[in-house]
């Protein structure tokens, strides 16, 4: 018989409690591992919004999705809300921003990157930390505030 998701339960909070994952202290993440699991928080929920747009072909979904989520697009995103950010927030984003990687993308700019980085890393926390409410609000915000086009 397949489980179903307890409504009470975060997307976080259910993967964990399906696959018996301990939950360990947010604080002993790495920012590059919170942005790590942010990029791909933050990736799903364009996606859905681009799919919710409607039925169009997978090649053309990518292309819209990719936009949204590259390095320039999320660093204009962040600017947009970082006065929106709770304290809490904004240190996840500076301590993002400031981690040393050892890649960088291909098509952006070092302080693009650097931004989207502490923009993912936001993503991640929030998402390790199971609140999707705020995820999404912060989205939407991002999006209108930062003037792109879904």
């Amino acid at each position: 018989m397949a489980s179903s998701i307890d409504e009470n339960l975060s997307l976080n909070s259910y993967v964990m409690d399906t696959f018996h994952i301990e939950k360990k202290d947010i604080r002993t993440y790495s920012p590059l591992t919170l942005a790590y699991i942010g990029d791909g928080i933050f990736d799903l929920i364009i996606r859905s919004i681009v799919v919710g747009e409607g039925n169009t072909s997978a090649n053309q979904l990518h292309r819209h999705t990719s936009h949204i989520v590259k390095a320039h697009s999320q660093a204009v995103m962040a600017e947009a809300i970082m006065m929106d950010l709770t304290e809490e927030e904004q240190d996840v984003y500076r301590r993002g921003r400031n981690a040393k990687s050892h890649t960088t993308a291909k098509n952006a700019s070092v302080s693009d990157y650097r931004s989207a980085t502490g923009f993912e890393a936001v993503m991640g926390y929030l998402y390790m930390t199971d609140q999707m409410d705020r995820i999404v609000s912060l989205c939407k915000l991002a999006i209108e505030k930062s003037g792109l086009k879904m």
